[in-house]
């Protein structure tokens, strides 16, 4: 899968969500859209990102920017991670992972040793008009969403 860039239009998606329904790229048409792809539902990293994102809500809301995660977890784990953790962003499942590698983010990785697939930790801000804005791959958490809120409040 070649990797996405700047510029490029932004694949389109509709996937089931927490709390039931479905969710897709192309409902934001008109707003920037941010998207962070995150590994899974309830640990450390994934759980103070989708934390983060849910306290700096409000501000990407006042900017008119719109938040969706997405995990390669089903629907019912990401319930109890939104009820776990008070999340109030909306969450997508890929369990058929066709998205996540739409985006390149499905990659091999290594821990221990040991190589496996998955989800690499990456946000991908996406224009009023449906282009990717900016990519951030290999995201460290820590002061993440801040600039991922500064970048969208400049499309």
């Amino acid at each position: 899968m070649a990797e996405l860039a700047p510029g490029e239009k932004a694949p389109d998606f509709t996937l089931p969500r927490d709390g039931g329904g479905t969710i897709s790229l192309s409902q934001f048409r008109g707003r920037p859209v941010v998207l962070f792809f995150y590994p899974k539902d309830d640990t450390e990293a994934c759980t103070i990102e989708a934390k983060d994102f849910t306290a700096a809500k409000a501000d990407f809301d006042a900017a008119g920017i719109a938040l969706i995660g997405l995990s390669p977890d089903p629907v019912k784990k990401h319930d109890r991670f939104v009820k776990k953790h008070g999340l109030g962003v909306p969450l997508a499942s890929d369990e058929g992972l066709e998205t996540l590698e739409a985006y390149g983010v499905w990659k091999e990785k290594s821990m221990y040793g040991r190589t496996y697939m998955g989800v690499e930790r990456t946000t991908v801000l996406v224009d009023a008009a449906g282009g990717i804005a900016e990519i951030w791959p290999k995201v460290k958490v820590k002061g993440h969403v801040e600039a991922v809120l500064e970048a969208a409040k400049k499309l």
